[in-house]
């Protein structure tokens, strides 16, 4: 289900292309990263594990930030920097999200390489939260309310 875009749930899971994006002047979906959060972001935002993470290992590949590559401590800085802007935090993986995560990757057709997006999934699902993504492929949940960008 993706939802009325004007519609904000009391908070949201952006994926990492989201986070990336938001962080990264130069991204090409800095400009529709930034208008959501500036204007669609719910109250509260998370960041996962697998998000903080992602977000640190990107910053730090030169096949994806050219000369404008980050080095580890730089990275972490800048992911620290963002859980400090008010209203953002973690969410963790708990037993129901594991156990929606397990009923997600058991479902016929699931590719290994949803896995990562499986596990995201469940913690919107589990939590109550929306899914921020520039991702086509996560109408594959049909129980997961999303919100894609760009």
């Amino acid at each position: 289900m993706s939802p009325d875009p004007a519609h904000s749930p009391g908070a949201d899971l952006p994926d990492l292309n989201v986070w990336l994006a938001l962080i990264c002047t130069g991204h090409p979906h800095h400009q529709a990263a930034l208008g959501y959060w500036e204007e669609l972001a719910a109250g509260e935002v998370h960041f996962c594990t697998v998000t903080a993470i992602g977000l640190v290992r990107l910053l730090c590949q030169p096949k994806v930030m050219g000369e404008l590559v980050y080095t580890p401590a730089q990275a972490s800085a800048a992911q620290k920097a963002l859980v400090a802007q008010p209203g953002v935090s973690f969410c963790e993986a708990e037993g129901p999200a594991w156990d929606v995560f397990h009923a997600l990757v058991r479902e016929p057709g699931l590719s290994h390489r949803q896995c990562t997006d499986a596990h995201l999934a469940s913690l919107a699902i589990s939590g109550g939260l929306r899914l921020v993504t520039f991702d086509r492929g996560f109408s594959c949940f049909p129980e997961l309310t999303w919100l894609r960008l760009g």
